[in-house]
């Protein structure tokens, strides 16, 4: 039980990886703090498209990942 687990916990942890490299970063400079808060505030839907799907699969592995490393710290 606890080597499929760890091996769900392996792939859970690399999926999240990669799945937080591919999204675009956040920041943009001095420009993007100056002129850049209105346009995340009222702007951009990003719960739609790639970035949308990228920022679920994030949230969900996350989840996962912690959930099985508490399960498994309990076990053994």
């Amino acid at each position: 039980m606890a080597i499929f687990l760890k091996a769900v916990l392996a792939l859970a942890s690399v999926i999240l990886i990669v799945s937080i490299l591919l999204q675009s970063s956040n920041s943009a400079g001095l420009s993007g703090a100056i002129g850049g808060g209105a346009e995340q505030l009222f702007g951009k839907k990003k719960s739609q498209g790639y970035e949308g799907i990228l920022s679920k699969i994030s949230t969900v592995t996350a989840v996962l990942f912690i959930a099985l490393s508490l399960i498994l710290v309990a076990i053994e």
